[in-house]
């Protein structure tokens, strides 16, 4: 039997400082005309808050960085799996912004944070091949993607495939639009068995010919506020139609080269960037399924209490549930799940997983 790819642990950090809606009461909120909002920030607020659903985030404390989170989430992932970190043959850490150091704004790249994170690890193999992947929202995802494709040809065994970014440090303070970023790590150890089950398919694309400008660094919407320095921009609209246009149909491609039918996954783990949007792609799916209504609990959310963690979104709930933390919702033997993710790029990706066992 051919080598699949199963999920022998995870992890995750989510800090600790939580950053409720009402810490922006009194910022003062500028359209990307530059002209200040003319409504009250309680009306503002309100109103982000029934579109995203988000009442509160989590921001990294000032000394902490993204490759310190992403280690923290891997050791989390290497205790729950009981592997020797010695016997990794990969690890991809999928981020967006490298090290921003908090006050500067400004990216760090150099070395990799996969380097980084595996020096910090201790890990001496050389054969642990330490690299970075960026990909905007759906990185780690993709990274998941790309060991699947090493752990089938036989390049790798068993890969530690990282997602952290520290979104509050690329955040306009004058956008509301950054309402919605948080801070986060999460992890998974994949390893190839010869044995049924695992991965069974994923699906990916990238339309940036006609949608590479929906997410871009730009100065910040206040006019000389901070000079010289950019911050993470998008347009709101045109990403939502375009999730909603393109998503479902990744997640049936993935169902369809998997041989799966919807009614018979168990969880959605679906990028979390906007509730509104989520519900708005789960019906498309149904539709596109021929399902009226989605089963009850089929896709769990942690948007309202951690925010948009970009990469660190699917990896963080997959550990939550896992190990039992996200009430109401738990994976079982022989559950099929479906993890999909949109993003910068713009890029989608959908991965089919059936859970080991009966």
């Amino acid at each position: 039997m051919a080598l699949q790819t199963f999920i022998a642990g995870t992890g995750r950090h989510i800090p600790a400082r939580v950053v409720p809606n009402s810490a922006f009461l009194r910022h003062r909120f500028h359209g990307p005309d530059h002209q200040p909002i003319d409504k009250p920030n309680e009306e503002i607020l309100e109103q982000f808050e029934a579109i995203t659903g988000i009442h509160e985030r989590r921001y990294a404390p000032d000394d902490l960085l993204t490759s310190d989170m992403a280690f923290l989430a891997a050791e989390d992932a290497l205790a729950s799996s009981g592997i020797d970190r010695e016997s990794l043959d990969g690890l991809i850490v999928a981020h967006n912004f490298g090290n921003v150091r908090s006050g500067s704004h400004r990216s760090d790249f150099v070395p990799s944070l996969a380097a980084r994170v595996k020096a910090r690890l201790g890990i001496r193999n050389p054969g642990a091949v330490a690299f970075d992947l960026v990909f905007g929202c759906p990185g780690w995802l993709q990274g998941v993607i790309q060991a699947d494709c090493m752990i089938r040809a036989g390049a790798a065994r068993r890969v530690l495939v990282l997602g952290a970014d520290t979104l509050s440090r690329v955040s306009d303070p004058h956008d509301r639009d950054s309402l919605i970023y948080a801070d986060g790590a999460g992890a998974v150890i994949l390893e190839g068995r010869e044995a049924p089950g695992g991965v069974l398919a994923h699906a990916a694309r990238s339309d940036a010919f006609e949608h590479s400008g929906m997410l871009v660094m730009g100065p910040s919407y206040r006019d000389g506020a901070f000079p010289g320095d950019l911050f993470l921009k998008m347009e709101g609209r045109k990403l939502y139609r375009y999730a909603l246009h393109h998503v479902a149909g990744a997640v049936k491609d993935a169902l369809d080269k998997a041989g799966v039918d919807l009614r018979q996954v168990a969880k959605l783990l679906i990028h979390q960037a906007n509730l509104k949007m989520d519900e708005a792609i789960l019906e498309a799916l149904c539709r596109l399924c021929g399902l009226e209504a989605p089963p009850p609990g089929l896709m769990p959310m942690t948007i309202s209490w951690l925010g948009n963690t970009s990469v660190a979104t699917i990896p963080t709930m997959l550990d939550l549930i896992l190990k039992g933390d996200l009430e109401g919702h738990a994976i079982r033997p022989g559950d099929v799940l479906v993890l999909a993710s949109v993003g910068a790029g713009m890029n989608i990706n959908a991965l089919v997983y059936r859970v080991p066992g009966s």
